[in-house]
């Protein structure tokens, strides 16, 4: 088990972390380096030898092998973002650079997306040096830029240029799973990932005739694409099963007691209460108008509007989704890919997976470990290039009350240090085994 000094150190990693400005505005307006370096730093103090990696000044990344003790195992990659979405300093409670701990908790940008598993990390690695603990199979430890936007400084970039680094790994783990999820009834679940909805953000790009606001204008770009972006916004797709997302609703069923009729998986989702949150996202396609650009003056039809569309697909279903696409824009729409990402599935049934629900139930044995599908994405897309199957393993027991999912890029984001030492225990627990 991970010692004292481990549960001091993950709550002053995370702290420290957070302290670190890393906010990712997009369109490469970020800089990720003093929070590597830090990361490098607390890796080396181990043995470890840590190599920083760029695409871009400033844009950087970590990469470090920790050696197991099978050769012939498949390897683990282990891997956390550095960056974090724009914060508004007036809308916070704290402000969310400082990395205040009050009251048992840990605030900041960045405390459950994804710091917080950053430090757990670097807490767990340090706590073997201490001991002399070497796990099974080479372990390959990664802190990456740019998660929270394109991926081409962070993940890409090492999956494209530097694959010779993750030689052997098969299987990764990274953020959102193993969090407590209260059902409202007193259940407690602890949701693992097992699966991804690919990523398609569109541009759509309406174009017609220019001209004076007071005239007859049948081609007029604006209506064309307000058409186009309502039909896509009023749509109701069709219900796409998932592995994964089967096995989490025979799972919840099972737990709820309630018959498991995927013919009707609406009324099954009804019949799960709160819990089916956990799923209904995941059933089906989806697409989201989201930004809107026409015109530059009041009494001027533009001849050009264009919108984007934050689009997700499910394994399996993404020429339905592309198909789909060009019926709703119709004719005198275009769209194409603002950024594009593969759908993933993992096994549940696999060892790694066992491994992982027992390394929770050991420490929340009131807890009930299902699987679950994320609607959106993570690293893991870019690795999958590298044949790594992803899970969403960053454990956390959270009291009734906190709403984990809301915080992720939410206003006063938050962890408890009573959560960050239980995710220092399992994480352990489940690398030693893994």
């Amino acid at each position: 088990m991970a010692d004292e000094r481990a549960l001091d150190e993950v709550v002053t990693f995370t702290s420290d972390l957070i302290r670190i400005d890393t906010t990712n505005r997009g369109g490469g307006d970020c800089r990720e380096r003093p929070a590597a370096e830090y990361a490098a730093a607390r890796l080396a103090e181990t043995g470890l030898e840590p190599v920083l990696l760029e695409r871009t000044p400033g844009r950087t990344n970590v990469v470090a092998r920790l050696e197991g003790t099978d050769p012939s195992a498949d390897a683990l990659l282990v891997h956390g973002h550095l960056d974090v979405v724009p914060a508004e300093a007036a809308d916070w409670s704290v402000h969310p650079f400082s990395g205040e701990v009050r009251d048992g908790v840990v605030w900041g940008r960045g405390a459950v997306d994804m710091k917080n598993m950053d430090a757990m990390i670097l807490a767990v690695v340090r706590s073997w040096a201490r001991e002399g603990v070497r796990p099974r199979r080479d372990m390959v430890i990664a802190f990456t830029a740019d998660e929270e936007a394109s991926a081409e400084d962070g993940s890409g970039f090492l999956a494209d240029r530097h694959a010779h680094l993750f030689e052997g790994c098969t299987e990764g783990i990274s953020e959102s799973g193993a969090f407590t999820f209260h059902d409202g009834d007193g259940r407690q679940l602890y949701p693992i990932a097992a699966g991804e909805r690919g990523t398609a953000w569109l541009k759509l790009t309406a174009r017609g005739r220019a001209g004076h606001g007071s005239k007859v204008n049948r081609e007029n770009a604006v209506t064309r694409l307000a058409a186009a972006i309502t039909r896509i916004g009023e749509h109701e797709w069709p219900l796409r099963l998932t592995p994964t997302v089967r096995a989490a609703l025979g799972e919840l069923a099972a737990l709820y007691g309630i018959e498991t009729d995927l013919s009707d998986v609406d009324a099954l989702l009804d019949k799960l209460g709160t819990a089916g949150k956990l799923v209904e996202a995941t059933v089906r396609n989806s697409a989201n108008p989201t930004m809107l650009d026409a015109g530059y003056k009041l009494n001027v039809i533009p001849g050009e509007a264009v919108a984007h569309v934050d689009g997700r697909y499910l394994s399996g279903a993404e020429d339905e989704f592309r198909a789909t696409m060009d019926r709703l824009t119709g004719p005198d729409v275009d769209w194409e890919f603002a950024h594009h990402e593969v759908a993933l599935q993992a096994p549940v049934d696999s060892p790694t997976f066992a491994r992982m629900r027992a390394a929770v139930e050991e420490f929340a044995p009131e807890g009930h470990v299902v699987p679950y599908c994320m609607s959106g994405g993570t690293d893991a897309k870019q690795f999958s290039r590298l044949g790594i199957t992803g899970y969403g393993f960053a454990p956390l027991k959270l009291p009734e009350g906190f709403d984990y999912q809301a915080l992720f890029h939410g206003v006063d984001e938050r962890v408890p240090v009573e959560a960050l030492h239980f995710g220092v225990h399992v994480l352990d627990r489940f690398l030693r085994t893994a």
